[in-house]
């Protein structure tokens, strides 16, 4: 039997094979494998499991190797597998051959503690041949989510022990996701996620309607009070469930962050992630020793939230322009890389100056124009063209206009929208490459003398032209027509050329 086990380093990871060797000597451990301190001290962990689990400990002089040797071994996951490997070294029991993956912490008593990294822990071991796994019971849930793994989960290092002498103690996972390719589905909407309660912003509603149904990037910006922040934190109300590709992936993030939750095999809720303000440039990419996730990871497939965002740094704000543009984020440490996925959409609420009152009616604000002008510099051109839809909001709570729409009837036109494009291309219109926009976005006669007339009256770029193609294009998906109206590109344009709105708070 060949003990292999995990060693985790940003996204990718990479199996270590446990080897142990008994000879003459003074009775002592040697471990060598680039072992850092936490596993270096799994020896004395594991040799008081061993004996408080009822085993005797071997008396000769035991040379522990973690191979390959020149990648560095960190955490206390290596506890079990080193364990299981001595014991196989000093009993003479027939064990059946073949290999087997190991993951844990022990406790002094013997017990096993769970770890972090065990879904990508489980995956890379089947994408190399490896169909046996021994892991913590407290990670039992997740390691079945790897479809194919004969998963056993131990709570006891005599529990890991007996079940390598017994195949059938191996459970094969038969996790089956739902078909969410072909159906869409939403999780119950509760008080936090009903529309209903956010009355009169008929722009910002429909907005976000439309942000959900293509995964546009929005910014809504107004005074405080108006209900920016209200409206943007339902919005995940708005999303349907992740696919079985995309559950995969954000999956896989969040067991390497050791976020995962206690007995859930998968995620299939798109994250929302909200950071705060104070956020450092590491915590929103990520980084570290081991190149943990960042905040714009693990919203990956759903949604980075930046509430008050001109009070984040100008570097966080500016380091979002990359991956907002390719979907990942690539982190070097010491001579090693790693690229993190990190396709996610991005939701920014802001206040119109420091104060918040300029522009509002009724308001005085306090502000200077200077200030104002470096309130607003935060946000940089190329940043701000990376946002499709961009809402202007007032402050009209003493206004006659009640209008409300519940989040049920709002999934109805998204639904049809995500089913479209799950079919036809698999992927959401704002993620639309140049050629695929040529071939998907088609105008009647029309539309396009609407959208030349605009790009002259507005002086879009090219990057905002597509956005109104792509916007347009979701806009019809959501009337499930496959031609782009004068109507659709009219309400793509509305959305997209507030940039001028903008422009007058700088």
């Amino acid at each position: 039997m060949q003990i292999f086990t995990f060693s985790p380093f940003g996204y990718e990871g990479s199996l270590v094979t446990v080897e142990v060797d008994l000879r003459r000597g003074i009775p002592a451990i040697d471990m060598v494998g680039l072992a850092d301190g936490a596993v270096k001290e799994s020896r004395e962990r594991m040799k008081a499991a061993l004996l408080n689990s009822g085993f005797e400990f071997p008396p000769e002089r035991i040379l522990i190797s973690l191979s390959p040797a020149d990648v560095k071994k960190e955490g206390a996951g290596f506890d079990l597998a080193i364990a299981l490997a001595v014991l196989l070294a000093t009993k003479k029991e027939e064990i059946s051959k073949g290999t087997c993956l190991v993951m844990g912490e022990l406790e002094l008593s013997g017990r096993i503690r769970p770890i972090r990294g065990v879904q990508a822990a489980v995956a890379t071991a089947l994408e190399n041949g490896i169909t046996r796994c021994i892991v913590p019971s407290g990670n039992g849930a997740e390691a079945s989510s790897v479809k194919g793994m004969k998963v056993f989960s131990a709570s006891t290092l005599r529990n890991a022990y007996d079940a390598l002498k017994q195949e059938d103690s191996f459970i094969l996972c038969a996790t089956e996701y739902t078909n969410l390719d072909s159906t869409i589905e939403f999780n119950p909407v509760t008080p936090e996620l009903e529309f209903a309660d956010v009355l009169g912003q008929r722009e910002l509603v429909r907005g976000l309607q439309i942000a959900a149904a293509g995964g546009h990037n929005l910014m809504a910006y107004g005074p405080p009070g108006c209900g920016k922040t209200l409206a943007l934190q339902k919005f995940q109300g708005l999303l349907p469930k992740l696919t079985t590709q995309e559950a995969h992936s954000v999956t896989r993030i969040y067991s390497l962050a050791g976020l995962m939750p206690q007995n859930q095999p998968s995620i299939k809720t798109p994250p929302f992630r909200i950071p705060h303000q104070s956020a450092s440039l590491e915590g929103i990419v990520g980084g570290g020793i081991n190149c943990r996730p960042g905040e714009i990871s693990l919203a990956h497939n759903g949604v980075l939230f930046l509430d008050e965002a001109a009070e984040f740094r100008t570097s966080v704000l500016q380091a979002l322009r990359v991956p907002i543009e390719c979907g990942k984020i690539t982190l070097s440490r010491a001579g090693r890389s790693t690229i993190y996925p990190a396709q996610f959409q991005l939701l920014i609420a802001s206040n119109p100056c420091p104060c918040g009152n300029f522009g509002a009616p009724g308001k005085i604000c306090l502000c200077s124009a200077k200030s104002v002008e470096q309130y607003w510099k935060k946000f940089s051109a190329p940043l701000l063209d990376r946002v499709d839809i961009r809402i202007p909001i007032t402050n009209n709570a003493t206004e006659k206009d009640n209008y409300s729409v519940s989040t049920e009837t709002l999934r109805i036109d998204i639904k049809k929208a995500v089913h479209i494009q799950r079919t036809r291309q698999g992927k959401r219109n704002s993620r639309l490459t140049p050629e695929e926009i040529g071939k998907i976005c088609q105008l009647d006669s029309e539309a396009k003398d609407v959208l030349s007339n605009a790009v002259s009256l507005h002086g879009f770029s090219q990057r905002a032209i597509s956005s109104c193609l792509k916007i347009a294009r979701t806009i019809a998906d959501m009337e499930e027509k496959e031609i782009i109206s004068k109507k659709n590109i009219s309400e793509a344009i509305f959305y997209r050329k507030n940039e001028g709105g903008m422009t007058l708070f700088c």
